[in-house]
């Protein structure tokens, strides 16, 4: 689970930095064409980091769940 959580967290990190890069360059260009794809690079670079986060809550919650149901199933 460990080096899953890692593996996602570069993939993360390299799209983050991908999405920062595109808005730099379409904020650079002003073109008005490409005015849409700004606000949509600007979007994503707040969604994509609270959707990973939910994401880390969601499999700690269901690990902790897991590990719960095989100390019950011990006893």
């Amino acid at each position: 689970m460990k080096k899953m959580k890692r593996i996602l967290a570069w993939i993360g990190i390299i799209v983050l930095l991908g999405l920062y890069l595109v808005t730099f360059i379409l904020g650079v260009t002003g073109n008005e064409s490409t005015k849409d794809l700004l606000m949509a690079s600007i979007a994503c670079t707040v969604i994509i980091p609270c959707l990973m986060y939910g994401m880390l809550l969601l499999a700690k919650v269901l690990e902790d769940k897991r590990k719960k149901d095989e100390t019950d199933a011990k006893f």
